[in-house]
């Protein structure tokens, strides 16, 4: 063990010569700075390490050379400003074995297959009305659903005594009755995906589309859970050690093969062209639309079930967002996105809910396309052991920066509002308030409010924070208006 010390120690000092890395933590042989980090909160770790070294700084995870950027600047200036030599795809080890699609791909097969994504959903009509027209469907079968949860009982007391009956009724009207919402909450999101890619939705009791959704919903979980981080730390874990690891890769196994099925049904109007090169081919086309699965549902029904759980502990924002959607929108026409520009207060809240919650508190890892010289460092592309060098973004130190956002730690949509109460636009904003996304947040959100009550109060807590921040189950009374 000593000789296999003094020898990585050996090529680690002969390598140090092919770049001047930022400092950081001295790493141990192998496991590298694993032990000065938290799994089970990596970010308050790297808010710890970004004051003794700085914002930008190097840990080894396991034996993998890894740059920190701390901070808007930082992290601003290495991706946006050089987002060229920034823009590779980082390694987690733990997912490798998915090594297509536009999620854990890399190079020019990521880059090919990204941009013929973007166009062939913009050929389906994403970005258009169209879109807005499929995600206002979906809210309003989001909302016949939650109604459903507030009547089940009385149908089965007036089996019993009228009393009774009446007694519940008058209850009922005015507590509720308590249901998980995450089911319902992932199904709308991932209906919008559907009907984008298979041009048809499904109902929310489908056996097919229901085993569908747990097992993403499955995957997420383990995938921020500390034992992923584990894996991604040391990759021999994944081969040689049983685990919930092997969880995801069948549950992906089950998702694609169920993509297959619809490619298949698809596959006399599907232009297919075998391109070995730019890897257009049948089993990358299912990789992707899994990955659209996987951006496109969690992460947006994730934030739906942080937005009622933070309205729940804030009644008094959710009065005047109702009341702004009562004023705007009434009662019984659809809220749309026209209407956005006239609700400062409800966009706020959408907006600070996204800030509040960091869902991706340290991104997807990056990595350098070239050996670049960045401030006063020289960050190669290729450290020793051939490994390239990872870059991660800590998104939770922009989202949190006391310079943009007085009381980080705060709920307040007064973040994003100016002082006569319009919507105030931040430059740290995060790039998942873009897009699809973000419709379906506000469209889903204000759907809810403009016909619903809400009862129920809980922690916010997240129950797993690494790749992912998963808030915690809890019972909502949805209370129609």
């Amino acid at each position: 063990f000593c000789l296999s010390c003094l020898l990585l120690l050996s090529l680690w000092r002969h390598s140090s010569g092919r770049g001047k890395l930022p400092p950081g933590p001295i790493p141990l042989p192998i496991v590298g700075n694993f032990f000065q980090i938290d799994i089970k909160d990596i970010q308050q770790s790297l808010n710890k390490l970004s004051k003794v070294y700085g914002p930008v700084f190097t840990l080894y995870m396991g034996m993998q050379p890894t740059v920190v950027f701390h901070g808007y600047e930082a992290i601003k200036e290495g991706l946006v400003d050089h987002g060229e030599e920034f823009s590779g795809r980082g390694r987690l080890p733990g997912l490798d074995r998915i090594n297509k699609g536009i999620i854990f791909n890399n190079g020019k097969r990521w880059k090919d297959t990204r941009r013929f994504t973007l166009m062939t959903l913009q050929n389906l009509g994403m970005g258009k009305k169209s879109t807005e027209d499929r995600v206002q469907e979906e809210a309003q079968c989001l909302v016949e659903e939650l109604r459903k949860t507030n009547g089940g009982t009385i149908l089965y007391l007036l089996k019993n005594t009228l009393y009774i009956l009446i007694l519940f009724k008058n209850i009922s009207n005015s507590f509720g009755l308590p249901c998980d919402p995450t089911f319902i909450l992932n199904c709308a999101p991932c209906n919008v995906i559907c009907s984008t890619i298979f041009q048809n939705r499904f109902d929310y009791k489908d056996k097919n589309f229901v085993n569908l959704m747990e097992k993403v919903n499955e995957n997420t979980k383990i995938m921020s859970s500390p034992w992923m981080q584990v894996c991604n730390n040391f990759p021999a874990i994944i081969d040689y050690c049983p685990g919930p690891h092997n969880t995801i890769f069948k549950n992906f196994d089950y998702v694609k093969s169920y993509v297959l099925e619809k490619i298949k049904e698809h596959q006399e109007s599907l232009d297919e062209k075998h391109n070995q090169q730019l890897e257009f081919t049948v089993d990358n086309l299912a990789v992707t639309v899994v990955d659209l699965f996987g951006t496109g549902t969690e992460t947006t029904s994730t934030t739906l079930r942080y937005a009622l759980l933070l309205l729940l502990k804030h009644p008094h924002v959710t009065v005047k967002v109702q009341e702004e959607i009562v004023h705007v929108v009434g009662r019984h026409w659809s809220p749309c996105m026209q209407g956005r520009s006239s609700m400062p207060y409800t966009d706020a809240v959408v907006h600070e809910v996204q800030r509040y919650i960091n869902l991706i508190p340290i991104n997807l890892p990056h990595e350098v396309t070239c050996d670049i010289k960045f401030r006063d460092y020289l960050i190669p592309k290729v450290r020793w052991f051939l490994l390239c060098t990872n870059i991660i973004t800590s998104l939770s130190s922009v989202l949190h920066d006391k310079k943009d956002f007085p009381n980080p730690e705060k709920f307040d949509p007064g973040h994003f509002l100016d002082k006569n109460g319009n919507f105030k636009k931040m430059t740290t904003s995060c790039l998942s308030q873009q897009g699809l996304a973000c419709m379906e947040l506000f469209l889903f959100l204000t759907t809810i409010l403009q016909n619903f009550k809400l009862k129920s109060l809980t922690s916010t807590t997240p129950v797993v924070n690494g790749l992912v921040s998963v808030p915690p189950p809890y019972q909502i009374c949805f209370i129609p208006v």
